[in-house]
């Protein structure tokens, strides 16, 4: 008996096989032949619109599974607001502007012996302009591929001139307003790009950095116990301390002052100085530092020590203001001395405890190309990343750190590059929320 005969199966033209790679040309095909994307905006509009802005891509190469998840699942998204009867209207949109791009078009600079420098920067943008549009056409090839439907004839573009007259009339506005104005804040800088980057051009690497010990004499105590002292800071940033206006503690943080009694070979500090940390840590740092006994003449709260005045570690020498002492949450004894040195022009805390809680300046000490600026003593024309060791040496002969070592840690890189970044204290033009504008 043939069982074949006996098995009833509804007839089909489904194949066998899927033969998607054949099939699915054929179906995008007939989509587009038949306008189903204009036609559904036909039926469906005196429907409820739908909206979905769409956060742009880069127009700066072939896409990749990223790309790819984003946009399925917008359309997933778009698709069924569709078959809920709404006037889904996707607009497709590309960024074509910033660092990215510029940085595939300086590629082909250096491939072909070219510095970007010397080109004019009208023809720079074109290139940068003419590279977008190609990328562009791809991409929107590869995404209609994907099965996307959207106003592929018909996108939004961040280089479109149209675009770029509203955004700047639009910006005239806010200026006009008086909402528009000019101020200073640190941002994560690439002294190789010369440029601020974003967030989302970062990643972390292992990176090691010179770490130091540095000292601080206190000039006025807050405390009979300070008097004579030296508050021990601890950082992985040495370039930081010409930036220097300020140290924080913790509230509830307890400190002890110990008087030096004994000491290892090598160890920059001297018998009888007194010296000041989190009492969590003391035995961490005096090992670190190559201190073999102390003598506690104390035990202080950080609110004890709140308001306290003490000298630059290179006091003497340049750097004659007054360093105080301010309370902030975030300082621990997970690491470090307990205290935390406070340059508010080199990382986003120290800007906002110290310039916007307290109103202390924001000093310039780092050039675009990451060099320590010429009016700055001592350090001037000192690269932040290459001449930290130096910088640490320096602050050594001059009596402003007991200690010096090396940390391997997650550091933050550029993405394009791959060098290191630093907080760099820049000017930036900032938009009032609370004006009236």
């Amino acid at each position: 008996m043939n069982y074949k005969e006996t098995v009833f199966l509804p007839r089909t033209e489904f194949p066998m096989r899927g033969g998607l790679p054949k099939k699915e040309p054929e179906i995008l095909a007939g989509w587009k032949q038949i306008d189903i994307y204009r036609k559904l905006r036909e039926t469906r509009k005196d429907a409820e619109l739908f909206v979905l802005h769409d956060g742009p891509p880069y127009a700066n190469g072939q896409l990749h599974i990223g790309h790819a998840l984003n946009k399925i699942l917008k359309d997933v998204i778009n698709r069924s607001q569709s078959m809920l009867g709404k006037n889904a209207n996707y607009v497709p949109g590309w960024d074509c502007h910033g660092l990215p791009i510029e940085w595939k078009i300086e590629e082909q600079y250096r491939k072909k012996g070219k510095d970007k420098d010397e080109v004019p920067v009208k023809e720079f943008r074109q290139e940068c302009r003419d590279f977008a549009a190609h990328w562009l056409d791809v991409q929107s090839e590869e995404f209609q591929r994907l099965g996307v439907l959207g106003d592929w004839d018909d996108p939004y573009t961040t280089m479109a001139f149209g675009a770029e007259a509203t955004i700047a009339a639009e910006l005239g506005r806010i200026l006009m307003e008086g909402s528009l104005y000019r101020g200073a804040k640190p941002v994560m800088w690439s002294p190789v790009e010369k440029t601020a980057l974003a967030e989302a051009e970062i990643e972390y690497q292992d990176h090691t950095s010179v770490t130091i010990y540095a000292r601080f004499a206190v000039k006025t105590p807050s405390h009979p116990a300070l008097e004579g002292a030296n508050i021990i800071i601890w950082t992985t940033t040495p370039w930081t301390m010409p930036g220097n206006r300020a140290m924080a503690c913790g509230a509830d943080i307890d400190y002890s002052v110990l008087r030096i009694t004994g000491r290892g070979e090598g160890a920059l500090a001297k018998d009888g100085d007194v010296i000041c940390l989190a009492t969590e840590l003391v035995d961490e740092v005096t090992s670190a530092i190559g201190i073999t006994e102390t003598e506690t003449l104390a035990t202080l709260k950080g609110t004890d020590i709140a308001g306290t005045i003490s000298l630059h570690p290179m006091h003497g020498h340049g750097y004659e203001h007054d360093v105080p002492m301010l309370l902030a949450d975030y300082v621990t004894t997970d690491q470090g001395t307990g205290f935390v040195h406070i340059a508010p022009g080199h990382g986003v805390e120290d800007y906002e405890l110290a310039h916007l809680e307290h109103g202390i300046p924001l000093p310039d000490t780092v050039a675009e190309d990451g060099k320590i600026m010429d009016h700055l003593p001592i350090f001037a024309g000192m690269h932040v990343l290459r001449d930290n060791a130096r910088i640490a040496e320096t602050m050594a002969e001059q009596g402003g750190v007991i200690g010096i070592g090396k940390l391997v840690h997650s550091y933050p890189h550029s993405w394009r590059s791959k060098a290191p970044l630093v907080y760099r204290n820049t000017a930036q033009w900032f938009v009032s929320m609370e004006s009236h504008g």
